[in-house]
């Protein structure tokens, strides 16, 4: 009689529904473990839409936000590298969810500066593959899309969203609901939307604030910014903030 595989080896079991829990557990340690050995503690998360390219010509001129995007992850994060140097371990890394669109810019900015950088792949049916400014060490495909989001915010010292389809708006209102809560620990994290007229035009918050359906200082959650410069203007204090306070 042959040995059966171990159960650790049988492909057809671990992808089975029984073994559901063990994938979502896998898919919470090996990013654990490769962020830890990478030393990687704090980064700035870019969300916004995958369609979006600096090739793409269309009425409302959205490759102005790829090329934005791209402009504000590579200044950031030529500022984390100075912050490496000055503040030893007070640095962060830039992160998207890594695919194309704006998650290709942020990458495809961080690596410009020649800083590392995150893609938290997912498989789905449509647009997302892995883009190529990915450092290699650092990417990651996923299949559950909560697990993901647990490390799209895990590391996270700020958010920067920029226009996008259904992922970013659900990327962009949970965490947003996560601050309102206090269920983040750092629930004063930055999130800063890009393009004020294209968020005002899309959402009236004012109304939600009148009909009660939200506090008045719920509107102070996020802050609009319409340039790289004026992005760094707002972030860099807020940033210098969030990572001197943090506590492991």
């Amino acid at each position: 009689m042959i040995r059966a595989p171990k159960a650790y080896k049988n492909i057809d079991f671990l992808k089975s529904r029984a073994a559901r829990p063990l994938r979502i557990l896998a898919e919470y340690l090996e990013p654990e473990k490769r962020f830890e050995e990478l030393n990687i503690r704090h980064t700035v998360v870019f969300f916004g839409s995958s369609r979006v390219s600096p090739d793409k010509e269309d009425a409302h001129n959205t490759k102005r936000y790829y090329l934005a995007a791209e402009e504000f992850a590579y200044r950031l994060a030529c500022w984390s590298k100075e912050l490496e140097t000055e503040k030893a371990g007070n640095g962060f890394v830039i992160c998207s969810g890594g695919g194309p669109g704006i998650m290709e810019a942020s990458n495809k900015g961080a690596q410009k500066a020649n800083a590392p950088t995150i893609g938290l792949n997912i498989t789905i049916p449509t647009e997302q593959k892995p883009n190529n400014y990915i450092s290699p060490e650092l990417n990651f495909e996923f299949h559950y899309f909560f697990m993901r989001k647990l490390w799209f915010l895990y590391h996270a010292k700020a958010l920067v969203v920029f226009p996008g389809g259904f992922g970013t708006m659900d990327e962009l209102f949970e965490t947003l609901t996560l601050k309102q809560t206090h269920k983040l620990e750092k629930y004063n994290i930055p999130v800063l939307l890009y393009d004020k007229a294209f968020w005002q035009d899309l959402f009236n918050f004012p109304k939600m604030v009148d009909y009660g359906l939200i506090s008045p200082e719920d509107v102070n959650l996020f802050h609009y910014f319409d340039s790289p410069d004026e992005g760094m203007t707002i972030l860099k204090p807020m940033l210098e903030k969030m990572i001197k306070d943090f506590r492991y």
